[in-house]
């Protein structure tokens, strides 16, 4: 039942939603105001106290014009500044200055006249020359009419301080002061002038400028959210913790690759905290100067003890958290180094009651200093991990919500058919399929959109226009139908999903996309497989046209990695034997943990290793020479292939394990049919294999 409104009065009260307002920044005293007073108050009095600075005439205009005609008082003479002339300033009688002669000399001079002041003056080589010239042009006046020089000693003591002394100080110290605001990170803000170039740049997030994302918006980390949520509640019933005896923990190390979503989980502990949240990057501590990193260190700390209970997070902690002793001038003083010590001397210098918890990211763990990472200032490491299936999921769900999307969008689908793919990369995917189909004038986002998107990330611009001679056509497809038919024939391949001639992104003139499983271990034979899929392509252009071409480098480069990685890491090769050589701190530096003899041995093995790859998908596409030739033939025809037309071509896959995508998608009683979902299916690779290019 609605409630009854009242119509007559116009004025209705609207409830606006109380939405944190960031602080209002008020106006701030500006020390350059100062600078620019003094710089006024002392061209005034330079003004005041300086010399009438009248118009010098001629020794023969002033005899003829003012000195014969009796309009002189007086002569005032004194030494000129230079030392080396005599000036004499002429001062006239009592309104002889308005005669008409006279105005030509009041154009310079008025405001020196108003005061009583001189009217010209006359300049000599010294006092009796002017004194000697007086006397000969007063011998035809009386006595009582002629002038003498009256002597002074005039000197202006400011103006000569100013100029020479005040004024080039004032200059230097602007110019001073301009280059450290510029080198200081600009103007404004706590690190851009001279005296605020210590001061921390952390970002400060309180009620007044809250963060609006919470753990709602954080998908696909269910662990890591249920670690910050723990870190969040420590902060806010803190004697629900320390009344068992346990301690709030100082520091949690956010550990994941790029695009997982460390920062955003960041944002979201600052959002559901209530807490004040200092957000920075570990570059902000980096400065030219010597000690400004520590002194900003020092700085933070101060100000979140007098906000604390609070929180900290340093973004990209490995720009000043590496490792101590590495890579150092010899004799050098490593500013990075000093920030690191103060750094740690502040995480292990406050109580543990003091309510600071720092959060920290990075995408580096393996190059941090082993004391940074001691329990006691990062008491827990959180890995955060490319989410998983029902991770991506949650992910598409999230970035599907403001999107407008047509019914037939599933999350689940896409999830399936993103394998691999971190939560940025899928926040990627979504908006590229809203704008295609904008592109494309649709008034809703449909499933063909969000397959060219994923496309379209995975294989880069589709390029409709590049020219491609015949016979480069040609090879590509041959090239391309070899990886599909050593893909399909192989049982422990990734099932092909689409291949593809169509030129995409830079150089990619052709590529093949598989669905790789959720998985983590792989065996021998999964390894050999996924290598010999790869060489398919090389393998087919051989066989089919007698010579190879250039189109199979990141297929060697992916086949390479994997052979050193199966002899020399995972101990797969008998030779070589049950030896790992992995250095991922790279504690050896440039110095290799084994003998020359043994690198031989190691090489001989990778290399023999790729042979007999080359001779196992040899054989096998020898065996279906007559599957590629029509594969091949179909490519050129279509340009892209997708599943069911290899199941038209070549018969079905001869076994019986299903896909990631039908277990998850459709479940274990009800396999999904090619034609439906796989047929349009585009996907992104787990490993480089699951796309291959030309």
């Amino acid at each position: 039942m609605k409630e009854n409104q009242n119509t007559d009065n116009p004025k209705q009260i609207k409830r606006v939603p109380n939405i944190p307002k960031k602080p209002q920044k008020g106006s701030k005293f500006n020390i350059f105001w100062v600078y620019a007073a003094i710089i006024i108050g002392l061209v005034v009095v330079n003004f005041l106290f300086s010399s009438s600075d009248v118009k010098t005439i001629p020794y023969k205009e002033f005899e003829q014009n003012m000195l014969i005609p009796g309009d002189v008082k007086q002569i005032v003479g004194y030494k000129s500044s230079d030392g080396e002339t005599y000036t004499g300033e002429i001062y006239l009688k009592q309104d002889k200055d308005k005669d008409p002669k006279y105005k030509k000399y009041l154009n310079n001079n008025a405001l020196q006249l108003s005061k009583g002041g001189p009217i010209a003056k006359v300049v000599m080589t010294d006092s009796k020359t002017m004194t000697d010239a007086l006397k000969e042009s007063q011998k035809s006046l009386p006595p009582d009419d002629q002038i003498t020089i009256t002597a002074t000693s005039k000197s202006n003591p400011w103006g000569t301080i100013f100029l020479n002394i005040i004024l080039p100080l004032l200059f230097f110290a602007g110019l001073w002061i301009f280059m450290m605001r510029r080198m200081g990170g600009g103007g404004g803000g706590g690190g851009g002038q001279i005296f605020n170039i210590g001061k921390s740049k952390a970002t400060l997030f309180d009620k007044e400028s809250q963060v609006n994302i919470t753990f709602n918006d954080v998908a696909g980390l269910e662990e890591a959210k249920q670690e910050v949520m723990e870190i969040v509640d420590f902060l806010k019933n803190p004697k629900k913790y320390t009344n068992l005896g346990g301690k709030i923990p100082k520091g949690a190390l956010l550990v994941g690759s790029p695009g997982t979503g460390k920062t955003l989980l960041a944002k979201a502990v600052a959002g559901e905290a209530q807490v004040p949240f200092f957000s920075l990057s570990g570059s902000d501590f980096v400065e030219m100067f010597v000690g400004v990193g520590a002194s900003r260190v020092r700085d933070l700390f101060k100000q979140a003890k007098d906000k604390a209970p609070c929180i900290i997070f340093i973004d990209e902690v490995d720009a000043i958290g590496r490792a101590r002793g590495k890579n150092s001038m010899m004799g050098g003083n490593d500013e990075r180094e000093n920030t690191l010590n103060q750094l740690l001397v502040e995480m292990d210098g406050f109580g543990t009651d003091s309510g600071i918890i720092i959060l920290a990211a990075t995408n580096r763990p393996d190059v941090l200093d082993s004391a940074l990472m001691r329990p006691g200032r990062f008491d827990r490491q959180i890995s955060i991990d490319k989410p998983d299936l029902v991770g991506r999921e949650q992910i598409f769900r999230v970035h599907l919500k403001p999107i407008k999307t047509a019914q037939e969008v599933d999350a689940k689908k896409l999830s399936a058919q993103t394998p691999g793919f971190a939560g940025a990369e899928i926040a990627n995917v979504c908006n590229e399929a809203a704008l295609i189909a904008a592109r494309r004038n649709k008034e809703m986002v449909d499933m063909q959109d969000f397959q060219d998107a994923i496309d379209r990330v995975i294989g880069g611009l589709e390029k409709k226009n590049k020219i491609i001679s015949p016979e480069e056509k040609k090879i590509v497809a041959y090239h391309e139908a070899g990886h599909a038919i050593a893909g399909w024939f192989l049982e422990h391949a990734n099932p092909l999903v689409k291949v593809s001639i169509v030129p995409r992104g830079v150089a990619a003139l052709g590529y093949a996309q598989y669905l790789p499983k959720e998985q983590f271990l792989y065996t021998t034979e999964q390894l050999m497989d996924d290598m010999c899929m790869t060489m398919g392509g090389r393998v087919a252009e051989d066989i089919t046209f007698g010579k190879i071409s250039t189109g199979a480098l990141s297929d060697l480069e992916h086949i390479t990695r994997i052979a050193y990685g199966m002899v020399k890491i995972y101990g797969m090769n008998k030779n070589v034997g049950n030896i790992s050589f992995y250095d991922p701190h790279n504690e050896y530096n440039f110095d290799k943990p084994y003998s020359d003899k043994t690198a031989e041995m190691i090489d001989n093995e990778v290399r023999a290793l790729s042979n007999e790859v080359y001779e196992r998908t040899k054989n096998l596409l020898l065996e279906k020479r007559e599957g590629l030739e029509k594969l091949a033939q179909k490519l050129l025809e279509k340009e892209i292939l997708f599943q069911a037309d290899l199941e038209e071509l070549l018969g079905k896959r001869p076994f019986d394990s299903r896909t990631t995508y039908d277990e998850f998608v459709n479940g274990t009683d009800n396999p999904l049919p090619v034609s439906e979902g796989l047929v349009q299916g585009n996907v992104t690779p787990l490993e480089p294999s699951s796309k291959t290019e030309e």
